[in-house]
C-alpha cells in the first residue's frame, strides 16, 4: 500500500442486474494510487477495468451500482458518501478522465475551443472571455499548433491524434489531483500513441498530477507506469512494481499476457495466446477463476478462492503457487481429473 494515498479504492463491489441475474462487474478490488504516481490497470477487456474507472466516477448507469461497504477515498474524502452535487464539483474538477474513443467524448456541434471554455466556465465560474482565453492556452499546452485558429474548429476537421489532445486538454483545464485515462492510445497508429504518452508524461511532471492508467497493452505500462494491478474476472489477481512485474511476474494470468506481448528482434513465430475467454460476471467459477484457462491448475485451484499472497514487500499474486512453488516445474493432471482424483480419495 502507497503511504499517504491521493486515492484509496477499498473493497469496491459494483453490480448490475441483467436477465441472466446479478453481474458481479467488480468484486472486491482495493488499490491505491500515490499523489504524483502512475499506476496501471491492465486485463483483458471484460475484466472490470473500465468499471471501475467508472465507480471511481460514480457514472454507474441505473442498471448498476456499488455495494454497501465499498469506500472511494480520494484526498481523504470518501466519495461514496458525496451527494450528487457534490459529486459534479468533483468531476473533471479534482479527478478527470479521458475517454478511450475521443469522437464520442467530444461534441460534433461544439467547437473544441467552446468545449474546453464550458468547463473553465463550470468549475471556475469563468467570464466568457477568460474562458475563451484559458482554451487556448489549453490547445497549446497539449501540442496543438495555431490554438487560435483550432478553437474555431469541429472535432470532424481534427485528425485522430488531435483529437485525443484536445479530449486531453478538456481533462486538463482545472488542473484535476487525478487523471483517469481508459485506453487513451487504443485508436491510434503507433507513431502518434508514443507523442500522446509523452504527453501525459509531461504535463504529470509539470502539474504534479496521479495517473490511473487503464489498458490492456503491458507496452504502454512498462514505458509510463511505476507499479502495476492486474485485473481477471472482477478482480485484482497481481499488483507489483514495473520493474519487479516484468522481471519476474508471478499469476499464470500475468505471465501469459507477457507472452503475448510483440517483441522487437523476436522470431517470427506466432505469438502466445491465452486459451478460452474470461468467463461472465453472472457466473464467476468457484475457486480460481483462472483455472480453466491455467497451464498449472490443480485440485486446490478448484476447491478454494485464492487470497492475495503476499510475494514480497510490494508484489502480490492470486495464486496457490505462491504456497507450492514446486508445481511449476512439474507435469499437472488436468483439472477434470484432478478433480476426480481428489473425490475418489
Amino acid at each position: 500500500m502507497t503511504a499517504d494515498p491521493l486515492l484509496e479504492v477499498n473493497d469496491l463491489h459494483t453490480t448490475f442486474a441483467t436477465d441472466a441475474g446479478p453481474a458481479r462487474a467488480v468484486d472486491g478490488v482495493s488499490f491505491t494510487v500515490g499523489r504524483g504516481e502512475t499506476v496501471g490497470l491492465v486485463g483483458e477487456s471484460g475484466c472490470g477495468k473500465s468499471v471501475t474507472a467508472l465507480s471511481i466516477l460514480r457514472l454507474i448507469d441505473g442498471a448498476g451500482r456499488i455495494e454497501k461497504g465499498s469506500r472511494i477515498v480520494l484526498e481523504g474524502r470518501d466519495l461514496l458518501s458525496l451527494s450528487e452535487r457534490e459529486m459534479r464539483g468533483v468531476r473533471g474538477n479534482r479527478v478527470a478522465m479521458i475517454w478511450q474513443e475521443p469522437l464520442s467524448a467530444l461534441n460534433p456541434v461544439m467547437t473544441v475551443g467552446d468545449q474546453i471554455a464550458e468547463v473553465a466556465r463550470v468549475h471556475a465560474g469563468a467570464s466568457r472571455a477568460d474562458a475563451r482565453a484559458k482554451a487556448v492556452e489549453m490547445l497549446r499546452l497539449v501540442g496543438i499548433a495555431d490554438p487560435e485558429q483550432r478553437a474555431h474548429e469541429y472535432p470532424h476537421q481534427l485528425s485522430g491524434g488531435m483529437r485525443q489532445r484536445v479530449v486531453i486538454a478538456l481533462a486538463l483545464v482545472m488542473s484535476p489531483a487525478l487523471l483517469i485515462a481508459d485506453e487513451p492510445t487504443t485508436a491510434l497508429d503507433v507513431t502518434i500513441q508514443a507523442q500522446i504518452l509523452e504527453l501525459l508524461a509531461e504535463v504529470q511532471q509539470r502539474m504534479g498530477m496521479s495517473i490511473l492508467l487503464i489498458t490492456h497493452d503491458l507496452g504502454v505500462v512498462a514505458e509510463t507506469a511505476s507499479r502495476v494491478i492486474v485485473m481477471y474476472a472482477g478482480e485484482v489477481v497481481e499488483e507489483a512494481g514495473v520493474r519487479e512485474l516484468f522481471a519476474a511476474a508471478h499469476h499464470p494470468y500475468t505471465e501469459g499476457l507477457m507472452r503475448a506481448m510483440p517483441r522487437v528482434g523476436g522470431s517470427a513465430e506466432r505469438l502466445a495466446t491465452i486459451p478460452g475467454a474470461v468467463p461472465p460476471p453472472t457466473d464467476w467459477p468457484h475457486g480460481c477463476r483462472f483455472r480453466e484457462r491455467c497451464p498449472y491448475a490443480w485440485e486446490l485451484c478448484e476447491r478454494e478462492h485464492p487470497p492475495l499472497y503476499q510475494i514480497g514487500d510490494a508484489h502480490r499474486s492470486r495464486c496457490p503457487l505462491a504456497i507450492e512453488p514446486e508445481r511449476r516445474n512439474h507435469p499437472h493432471l488436468p483439472i477434470a481429473a484432478a478433480t476426480n482424483a481428489g473425490a475418489g480419495a
